[in-house]
């Protein structure tokens, strides 16, 4: 791909007012993380990481080895990342490691991801499947889903509890005490129809249940030495009675869970020894939902994090000491050894994609080990900006606005916009560090995002303004943004992209579809194109029911939601990207659309990403889809201001 220095130099000319940052290389942005998943060993004395490596004939995603006495370095294990997904990589004991991976397959020719779950020998790199010899023979059928750690046990160093299914064709998943150091296992919880998920208590005791049928939701209590249950909470999929069960405290009956409290979700503790337990509030905001999150220290025995925030005083103190020593940053501590002493911290901000630290508090040091993407120099990067407009009903959109370096709006252009709602839909965009983002400031654009309703975090109200209304108010959000910034003068009304990824591409085609005089043109990375056909694609799944509650089931309705149905209203030239191993919005949506605008003979470019899945795992399909992107918005935003310029 060629890059014309008379380009750049053209659009500085324009915007006489903005100076442009240096333009880094593609890779810089596209190329998967260095290292990923830095976990400490339980002595302390070694590092596990996730790193890809890049060679001619594969892409490599290995798990590393570091011993920090000796500094030496092995690679456990190598895999091709078209091939495996590593998601997780923890520490099981010093001389064992739980690597927990995903691929995509078929089963019975319906497209699936399955998950295994592997043992992994640090001394040898040496590896297994967990569920093999006498418990895979156990096995009525091989479950689909193999990695669910319901409790790691760390005080144990030989078994931890593993949920599986397959021991009979009819019930529901077992909770399996499995050995590291053998084949040796024991079903601690049997299973039961309808039974998808277990939560543990703190002395390792299977005791709650979650059940579902359709889109009914039961949160049962195991009876103590019974295979009997108790129903605690009863409640439809998206209603305001979800209570979610998140974990026990160190008393075996105090339950935290999260329900709402005033139309957000909140944190609350219930006393399930009690016949009727009550909730009792321990967290709530009256803006946004509370995350579902506790951290509990099996060190001391107790709750230590509540919603993301400690509430033990030790804890809150080193966190104090720890935002002194490195200031202006979020510091996250990913990984502590048993002892507590050495620790691995994360230090990210929204113009710094993520340095990684070991800490030690015997030696009261704290020194720099490597930058999660090295070739982004924070110094040329931009922080978001929280904004907020109003939606033509008077409602509340929150988002976030991205300037190129050095952009002054009283004194530069209007500029060259990329709209970019977010995926999901039932997801969020925040003013975390975003390597889309970036790329496209880089680029000299303005980049809008907007948590339009329907997104998460916002309250029971603002969910439920989303369900089944896909191309409806969740698009006139969309919309609605990107006429506040034109009227702002921020977006120059003749240069403006949409861009989006899986329901965001959705949002991208649909915009060029409701108002084709609004944008200049339309990226879609695995976007839906049918809504109708991709309810109907989960009939062979179990969460079909879940799926017709969210999107609907009159499906003529969804047809004409469809941007597939109205392909002949797009004016404006398309991008489309795809991987085929994709199993979330199957490759055919793209394809399908490609045809479609194809036979129309509209201005379309499909790119196929050969064995891609739906998050870019592989980093050659990073590269190939931000070269794209790079390529078609150059073309289509700057050249013809460019041009402007010339004539």
């Amino acid at each position: 791909m060629k890059y014309l220095v008379a380009s750049v130099m053209l659009f500085v000319t324009v915007s006489a007012f903005h100076t442009i940052a240096s333009e880094l290389p593609v890779e810089a942005f596209a190329s998967a993380p260095s290292v990923d998943m830095l976990k400490l060993s339980p002595d302390g004395t070694k590092l596990s990481m996730i790193q890809t490596i890049d060679t001619d004939e594969q892409q490599l995603v290995l798990v590393k080895l570091v011993d920090l006495t000796t500094d030496e370095q092995r690679f456990l294990v190598k895999a091709d990342s078209r091939d495996l997904t590593i998601f997780s990589v923890i520490w099981a004991n010093n001389k064992q490691l739980l690597m927990r991976a995903a691929y995509a397959t078929h089963r019975f020719g319906t497209p699936v991801t399955e998950t295994r779950l592997m043992v992994v020998d640090v001394e040898t790199g040496k590896n297994k499947s967990i569920v093999s010899g006498q418990l895979a023979r156990r096995l009525v059928r091989t479950p689909q889903f193999q990695s669910n750690i319901v409790d790691l046990m760390p005080a144990d160093e030989h078994n931890f509890l593993l949920a599986l299914d397959g021991f009979n064709q009819e019930s529901g998943v077992s909770v399996v005490k499995v050995n590291l150091n053998g084949e040796r296992y024991s079903i601690v919880a049997h299973g039961r129809k309808g039974i998808y998920d277990w939560v543990a208590d703190r002395q390792h005791q299977p005791r709650i249940a979650m059940f579902r049928e359709d889109t009914l939701y039961e949160v049962k209590e195991k009876l103590a030495d019974s295979n009997d249950f108790r129903t605690l909470w009863q409640f439809e999929i998206f209603s305001g009675d979800e209570v979610w069960p998140i974990g026990f405290d160190s008393n075996p009956n105090i339950l935290y869970v999260s329900a709402y409290h005033d139309g957000r979700l909140a944190i609350f503790s219930t006393d399930i020894s009690k016949e009727k337990p009550q909730l009792t509030l321990v967290k709530a905001d009256p803006n946004y939902d509370v995350p579902a999150d506790i951290d509990y220290s099996w060190q001391h025995n107790k709750v230590i994090a509540i919603g993301g925030d400690y509430v033990d005083d030790a804890h809150q103190l080193f966190q104090k000491a720890l935002d002194a020593a490195i200031p202006d940053a979020d510091n996250h501590i990913l990984s502590m050894s048993h002892d507590q002493n050495r620790y691995i911290v994360k230090s990210s901000s929204a113009t710094m994609a993520g340095s990684y630290l070991l800490g030690d508090r015997n030696e009261k040091s704290l020194g720099y080990l490597i930058d999660k993407y090295k070739a982004l120099d924070p110094a040329l990067m931009v922080a978001k900006q929280k904004i907020s407009y109003q939606a033509r009903d008077d409602l509340k959109i929150e988002g976030f606005l991205t300037t190129p370096l050095g952009y002054q709006q009283d004194v530069s252009a209007a500029l060259p916009t990329i709209i970019f709602p977010h995926g999901g839909p039932i997801s969020f965009d925040d003013d975390g560090f975003d390597y889309w983002t970036q790329f496209f400031a880089n680029r000299g654009f303005a980049v809008l995002q907007m948590n339009f309703r329907g997104s998460h975090g916002y309250g029971f109200d603002f969910m439920q303004m989303g369900l089944q209304g896909w191309g409806l108010q969740m698009q006139d959000d969309v919309e609605d943004g990107t006429r506040w910034l034109i009227k702002k003068g921020i977006a120059d009304p003749k240069r403006i992209c949409i861009v989006g990824a899986s329901y965001g591409g959705y949002a991208a085609l649909m915009g060029a579809v409701r108002t084709p005089e609004l944008y200049q043109c339309v990226i879609s990375f695995a976007g839906v194109t049918d809504v109708e056909d991709l309810v109907k694609s989960h009939r062979r799944f179990t969460n079909y029911e879940i799926v017709k509650k969210q999107l609907g089931d009159n499906f003529d309705l969804l047809e004409q939601r469809s941007p597939l149905t109205h392909a002949e209203k797009i004016q404006v030239p398309v991008l489309l990207i795809h991987g085929t191993k994709d199993r979330s919005v199957p490759v055919d949506q793209s394809t399908a659309m490609y045809k479609a605008l194809r036979k129309r003979d509209k201005n379309v470019q499909y790119i196929e990403l050969e064995d891609g899945d739906h998050y870019l795992s592989t980093n050659s399909h990073r590269l190939q889809t931000f070269k794209a992107m790079d390529s078609f918005l150059k073309t289509h935003l700057l050249r013809p201001m460019q041009q402007a310029a010339i004539n």
